[in-house]
């Protein structure tokens, strides 16, 4: 039986989603819960591989098992067997032909500046912090550059191991609430370090240091070399991911209430 779960975490103490040996990883500690519920070993495939410090709130995974367990048993039995900052919030039994990464048609991201003079101290991990003062007016004017299809080269990191660096914008919006500015984009699929490096460049272009019309210049150098500063890990989330109809996900991974 192939089973989905959506998975939420803290990514603060953690060395990104992939197993990696030696390190503390998401994926080490799901695969860890599941099988003791499974009582035999257990990998997942998820939606999407996020790096460390990162967070998430809507990911997806799925994984095969002949287990006889119900939904309810793999839900309560993988969180009492999870550490305290990674969380199982559904499950749903899924046709085989179901893939977690494969099957997605969107996924969409959220990064949380918190704009104020002062540096957060409860929020230290969990938000990007900057002290000069944002326009976000700007910054949304920048982003619209951006949205539809484009060779993203100069928003991918280096190391990047992508095939092809084009991909698809269907939303990107930036919002302020009191000190908060929300980055929220939505794309068929991101490359490393993508939403990380967009939002370093609207975060340059609201501080006033370059013009709104330079994210189009980016976008034509196909350069990462000249393009802004990765903003930090912390303040990014993976809020959800989409997936056809006909999976019968709909419901479960659509975007959670966040922030």
């Amino acid at each position: 039986m192939r089973i989905a779960l959506g998975i939420e975490y803290d990514g603060t103490d953690f060395c990104g989603w992939q197993v990696q040996n030696g390190t503390r990883t998401v994926q080490g500690a799901v695969e860890a819960a599941l099988s003791k519920v499974a009582n035999h070993p257990v990998q997942v495939v998820c939606a999407g591989r996020t790096d460390a410090g990162v967070h998430a709130v809507g990911q997806v995974v799925h994984f095969d098992s002949d287990a006889p367990r119900s939904m309810r048993s793999w839900l309560l039995g993988a969180n009492s067997n999870l550490p305290r900052d990674v969380g199982v919030t559904w499950a749903q039994a899924v046709d085989s032909e179901f893939s977690a990464r494969f099957a997605a048609t969107a996924r969409s991201y959220r990064y949380v500046i918190l704009n104020r003079m002062t540096r957060p101290a409860v929020l230290r991990d969990r938000v990007c912090w900057r002290h000069r003062p944002l326009d976000e007016g700007l910054m949304q004017s920048a982003a619209r550059h951006l949205l539809g299809e484009h060779d993203f080269s100069s928003f991918r990191a280096l190391a990047c191991q992508a095939r092809h660096p084009v991909r698809t914008i269907h939303r990107l919006e930036v919002a302020r609430s009191g000190d908060f500015i929300h980055i929220d984009v939505t794309a068929n699929a991101f490359l490393h370090h993508m939403v990380r490096n967009i939002a370093g460049v609207l975060m340059t272009v609201g501080e006033g240091e370059k013009p709104v019309e330079w994210t189009a210049e980016l976008l034509a150098a196909r350069d990462r070399t000249v393009g802004g500063v990765t903003a930090p890990a912390g303040g990014l989330y993976l809020v959800a991911v989409e997936y056809p109809l006909r999976f019968g996900l709909s419901e479960e991974a659509s975007p959670p209430r966040f922030g």
